[in-house]
């Protein structure tokens, strides 16, 4: 078996962060016979954890043991309010805890990327790792993969609710599409996940740890340690050698050929910083010593905002949870769109909303559905930025939801969306009429006032280390750390711009093109 509880001393490829983007890493890079892989992980692993593998209940480990339990700081936009960004603390990362929705955006949003200076990162580039990483049955295979590891499809035993979303959408002029991984993402459609149906009823997760790392374990040239954080990464001169990390509470020094950082979007930069990369001055006030002069680390990062809270009654019981809640989607053009869709919404079964919410309106009981609007054409950045070189200190996570005052109108605009979809005739046997918003709240400032309030995260963090050439990239085009020998960047850190998708599909696509460019360079 390749868990281990010491490592060797050495290897020629060190991942650290065995999430979505290190899963793929581990096991791609150790496919050479000749090459020694070390995926590091700080939480355990994922192996027989019920709540990871039957997942109809997701949400339910936001907050738990497999979260590392992080906030967004407060801000006036959200009314002060610290917002949770779970990120999953186990084998597989996210993968494990999120809502495994799988989806890749637009040509747009990666064609962007090449022309910011992400040379090599346009969709055309990208679609083969997309392909590859999947299988998708029915798909068509100019865009899909057919035999991947990820399995992926839509549900086959939908709810009435998620049915009616999409008839709703027609009703509104909104196209109904097949598949919002090919041709077009703009439209309703039924959601694709990475998990997998019984004919039980069951529904379990296919995360990378799954699909990539198990199969992967019997080979004697990758080696798996959990519950080993990492402090930083050892640099002689401008050489990335290896990590520090803790070994049953003792810490140890790792070397290797090639370290990559697959930690995150939030814990990737935490990591450069601690390590002494990142911006001089910023570095200096948070009492750690600067090695690498690179100000773009931590800067550019990105989020999907959502709106929590937008409830409806149902007429009749709904009945059993089907699937993780969900199954079917819409993207459509906010009045700001550019270039595409840039609102989202995908239905849940059962009430969602934070607890002030709960304390003030009933939303108990099996009646209560609600509709999830998102913004994926966010116009607000913000930071991470460590405080300390202790790892134990928590960083300044600020993804600046509503800074910009279009994503604020932007948002309003779903908000009013989404209680039209429901007030169509396709919905008219299912819902009885909306909880919260409340009817009576009409005036535009009660409206924005309601989004500040239950502004939440999809938890698609990202860019935090970009790709590119300019003073600002943290990484070349080859997802080097520029600057540095020794030291890569592979995970949703490194994305120039948040696309118009949940960011799980992407993180395993730059992955797969990482462990070839890797094997190359």
């Amino acid at each position: 078996m390749p868990f281990v509880t010491t490592p060797a001393a050495s290897y020629d490829h060190l991942v650290v962060g065995g999430g979505a983007a290190g899963c793929v890493l581990a096991a791609r890079l150790s496919e050479d016979p000749d090459a020694t892989v070390l995926l590091v992980e700080s939480g355990p692993s994922h192996s027989g954890v019920r709540e990871i593998l039957e997942a109809a209940h997701w949400d339910a480990m936001i907050g738990g043991p497999y979260d590392h339990g992080y906030a967004s700081a407060p801000t006036e936009h959200v009314l002060g309010r610290a917002i949770a960004m779970p990120r999953g603390r186990v084998l597989g990362g996210s993968s494990s805890t999120n809502a495994m929705l799988w989806y890749r955006g637009a040509r747009a949003d990666y064609d962007a990327w090449a022309a910011s200076g992400a040379t090599g990162w346009g969709y055309d580039d990208l679609l083969p790792f997309f392909r590859r990483s999947e299988t998708r049955p029915g798909g068509d295979p100019a865009y899909r993969g057919l035999d991947g590891p990820v399995r992926v499809g839509p549900l086959t035993r939908v709810h009435p609710i998620a049915h009616a979303l999409i008839d709703a959408a027609g009703e509104r002029g909104i196209p109904v599409i097949d598949d919002a991984n090919a041709a077009s993402n703009e439209g309703a459609v039924y959601a694709d996940y990475n998990a997998i149906e019984g004919a039980d009823g069951s529904f379990e997760r296919w995360s990378t740890a799954r699909a990539y790392l198990e199969p992967a374990l019997a080979r004697p040239n990758l080696h798996v340690l959990v519950d080993s954080p990492v402090h930083d990464v050892v640099l002689e001169g401008t050489t990335a050698t290896g990590i520090r990390h803790e070994v049953d509470n003792a810490l140890v020094t790792t070397r290797a050929s090639r370290v990559i950082l697959s930690a995150g979007a939030l814990d990737t930069p935490r990591l450069l910083q601690r390590s002494g990369i990142g911006d001089p001055a910023r570095l200096r006030e948070a009492g750690i010593h600067p090695r690498h002069d690179l100000p773009g680390v931590g800067e550019n990062f990105q989020d999907h905002p959502l709106i929590l809270g937008v409830n409806f009654r149902a007429r009749h019981d709904l009945g059993a949870v089907l699937g993780n809640g969900g199954g079917a989607m819409v993207n459509w053009r906010s009045s700001h769109a550019e270039t595409g869709p840039d609102l989202h919404t995908v239905i849940a079964h059962g009430s969602r909303g934070d607890d002030t919410l709960h304390d003030r309106y009933d939303l108990t009981g099996n009646r209560v559905f609600a509709l999830v609007p998102g913004l994926y054409g966010s116009r607000s950045v913000g930071w991470v930025r460590s405080r300390s070189a202790d790892p134990k200190v928590p960083a300044e996570f600020q993804p600046n939801y509503l800074a910009d005052p279009t994503d604020l109108a932007a948002m309003v605009e779903a908000l009013d969306a989404v209680q039209d979809l429901v007030a169509t005739s396709a919905y008219a046997d299912l819902a009885e009429g909306p909880i919260t918003p409340p009817v009576s709240m009409t005036s535009r400032e009660d409206r924005v006032r309601f989004v500040r309030e239950n502004i939440g995260s999809f938890f698609h963090c990202a860019g935090t280390a970009r790709i590119g050439t300019d003073e600002m990239a943290v990484v070349d085009p080859s997802l080097a750390v520029r600057g540095l020998s020794g030291l890569w960047v592979a995970d949703a850190s490194v994305m120039p711009v948040i696309p118009t998708a949940n960011t799980q599909a992407p993180t395993v696509a730059i992955a797969e093109r990482a462990a070839d460019l890797l094997r190359t360079a």
